[in-house]
């Protein structure tokens, strides 16, 4: 279809003001595409270099940004400390992921494990009070079972459409603060939930990340299955939804510099580790729901296991080298099963109550010993 005048120069001053350190051709062209349809790399760089000086900045890496447009690096939210804790080869750090990002060096880290907030609603300041006086709020407390308390578990089918929207905006706007300190072929995976994983995978790729399939965590937990509600007995054989027996991890990485192997020459990354010689990484891993006295090391609400968190952090560095980042770092799951690997980690935690979980966490996870029967 043909463009109107002005369109993709438009759609180029959009697309850079998402990226105040500025963007590649091919970062360009992407998103110009995902705006107004295909647009040929030629015709950008044609634009780019037509509208130099006027517009665009030419800057290192062959890479433009938008001209007279002065980067400034955000600084830590009030009321959120700046701390860090360092265990080991991991690093934990208390501040915004967002600001955070906004002030690491590019092409610094080489994989992402997380599993972020759902949404923004259960993990808001007011929710969270609730969670911990034991009131539920967003999040649904379970009675006891067979004598055990079971976990919170976030109320997401009560989102409204405002959440919901307000969701896709924030994984956008995170991953795009992502990308530029992802080295090239940098894994990016992402724990979700059935009824999100579609809004937090179209963000991750509007910004940029190439989507790569998932990871399905194969785990029995309490969600979906129930009959009715006030009607259990007129319909006791229906389900209102499927009950859920699976956790799908959204895969994502950062575009290659070149063929796979060109990437892992450079950069270490590109692929996944191999189990072993005859038997590759796979998109399937069993799980068990995390343990009690994993639980008791690390209360969380949101905690995963460490047999499944170290299967999957050792799969995201193909050889074995580099940095691996969680920007919501939670008690520091992730962290702890580096540390275990001997993989280097960075953890970043907002909440100033998970973040002193976490530093006491790190360690006694990152030493326990897994039943591998």
């Amino acid at each position: 279809m043909r463009k109107r005048p002005g369109e993709v120069r438009d759609a180029i001053v959009n697309v850079l003001k998402t990226r105040p350190r500025g963007a590649s051709v091919a970062e360009i062209t992407q998103h110009v595409t995902t705006f107004i349809g295909a647009v040929p790399a030629s015709s950008i760089r044609s634009y780019l270099q037509l509208n130099t000086p006027e517009l665009f900045a030419r800057m290192n890496r062959a890479q433009y940004a938008l001209n007279g447009f002065e980067y400034q690096p955000l600084a830590p939210p009030q009321g959120v400390a700046n701390r860090s804790i360092r265990f080991g080869q991991s690093t934990l750090v208390q501040d915004d992921c967002f600001a955070w990002l906004e002030r690491r060096p590019l092409n610094s880290i080489h994989a992402v494990v997380t599993d972020p907030p759902y949404g923004l609603v259960e993990y808001s300041e007011l929710e969270q009070k609730k969670l911990r006086a034991g009131k539920g709020g967003v999040w649904r407390i379970p009675p006891s079972f067979d004598g055990s308390q079971r976990s919170p578990l976030p109320r997401f089918t009560t989102l409204k459409q405002t959440d919901l929207d307000a969701l896709e905006q924030f994984f956008t706007a995170w991953a795009e603060r992502l990308l530029p300190v992802l080295v090239p072929g940098a894994n990016v995976v992402v724990a979700s939930n059935p009824l999100l994983s579609y809004l937090v995978s179209g963000a991750l790729a509007c910004a940029g990340l190439e989507r790569r399939g998932e990871i399905a965590r194969l785990v029995m937990t309490m969600r979906g299955g129930d009959r009715p509600k006030h009607a259990h007995k007129e319909f006791s054989g229906v389900s209102v939804m499927p009950r859920s027996m699976w956790e799908p991890w959204l895969v994502f990485r950062k575009p290659l510099e070149g063929r796979a192997q060109d990437n892992l020459r450079k950069w270490g990354t590109g692929g996944f580790r191999r189990i072993s010689a005859e038997r590759p990484f796979g998109d399937v891993i069993e799980s068990s729901p995390t343990r009690s006295s994993e639980r008791a090391l690390a209360p969380h609400p949101s905690l995963k296991p460490q047999g499944f968190l170290r299967q999957l952090v050792r799969g995201v560095l193909p050889l074995g080298k580099g940095i691996v980042l969680d920007p919501f770092a939670g008690a520091g799951s992730t962290l702890a099963a580096a540390e275990a690997l001997g993989y280097e980690s960075i953890g970043v935690e907002k909440d100033a109550a998970y973040f002193n979980v976490a530093t006491k966490a790190v360690p006694k996870l990152a030493r326990l010993a897994l039943n591998t029967d």
